[in-house]
């Protein structure tokens, strides 16, 4: 039987080749009820660097207590296969998880701040102002330390208490992590609710703040099934850089109504379609994602890897 894949129809006001980050061994087991242990986290980003993705989230240095499914992080690293053509950034939200995170042999971090004050305080019980520089404070010690560092964005497109963000902030706050030393800012639609117009706009807004769009990427949730919608709007504005999660799982743990990410497969389907190159072989990602359905016993948010591999 041939292998299914979607036709391809190439659009020339497209990148031709973007890069997937995958978030699964990070983003998407901290919200999982069954805590996997060390060597099964291993054996995922093994199979995940396998298949080609060159960005794998490894974990995070946060407080066991608060992520206990992120506890043991430094062994992960210590048992990854490094290769010098694939980054395995680490979470951290704090100078203690900077000094764990270098003394493990991390060369990639990230860093977050949020946009709003009211999920700063939900997430990490502080105000935005103190988080906020906080995490920069933490940015600038990476960066001169030699790390790569990324910059997440959270409630860029919206926040479930205070409502609408205005894109004027968002730039502001995403202006702060390049001056501290962030190469890449990621725009988290945490709970789902951006739209692809919403997504331009805020995309122009970071672009007339001086931020090149090739240092921009994006982090979708599907919560109101808008998620490729958000990648395809963002494509067109010539980001070249996307999150993704294997088989759709995750979510963010401290914000109400948000729901999983977007699905790798979803968004390599969609991807190959245009013609665009990742270097992922969306079939070794499906049966990733459905062994790792089983190790988490949870079905996956995704239908795409059943539909990849059901031929």
């Amino acid at each position: 039987m041939t292998r299914e894949l979607p036709q391809q129809f190439t659009q020339s006001d497209l990148p031709t080749v973007v890069s997937v980050c995958e978030v699964s061994p990070r983003d998407g087991l901290q919200s999982q009820s069954r805590i996997l242990p060390v060597p099964v986290r291993l054996e995922l980003i093994r199979r995940l660097t396998g298949a080609g993705l060159k960005i794998i989230e490894a974990g995070s240095f946060v407080s066991p207590r608060a992520v206990p499914q992120m506890a043991e992080t430094e062994s992960v690293l210590a048992g990854l296969d490094l290769r010098s053509d694939v980054a395995y950034p680490v979470l951290v939200p704090n100078r203690r998880g900077l000094d764990d995170a270098v003394a493990a042999g991390t060369e990639d971090a990230a860093v977050f701040i949020s946009v709003t004050d009211s999920f700063s305080r939900a997430n990490l019980g502080d105000s935005l102002e103190a988080t906020t520089a906080r995490s920069l404070e933490v940015a600038t010690a990476a960066s001169a330390a030699g790390l790569h560092v990324r910059g997440y964005l959270s409630m860029v497109f919206g926040d479930p208490w205070e409502g609408p963000v205005d894109p004027e902030d968002v730039a502001v706050a995403a202006r702060r992590l390049v001056d501290a030393g962030c190469s890449m800012i990621c725009l988290g639609d945490t709970i789902g609710t951006a739209t692809p117009g919403h997504v331009t706009a805020v995309l122009d807004s970071l672009v007339d703040a001086g931020i090149p769009i090739d240092r921009i990427a994006l982090h979708t949730h599907n919560t109101y099934g808008q998620a490729l919608a958000n990648v395809y709007s963002a494509l067109q504005a010539g980001v070249r850089q996307f999150d993704a999660s294997a088989g759709g799982i995750g979510g963010c743990p401290f914000a109400r109504s948000a729901t999983g990410n977007l699905s790798t497969e979803d968004l390599l389907w969609m991807l190959n379609g245009l013609g665009i190159s990742t270097g992922v072989d969306i079939e070794a990602v499906a049966a990733i994602s459905q062994w790792l359905g089983d190790e988490l016993g949870i079905r996956l948010p995704s239908a795409t890897p059943a539909a990849v591999l059901s031929r």
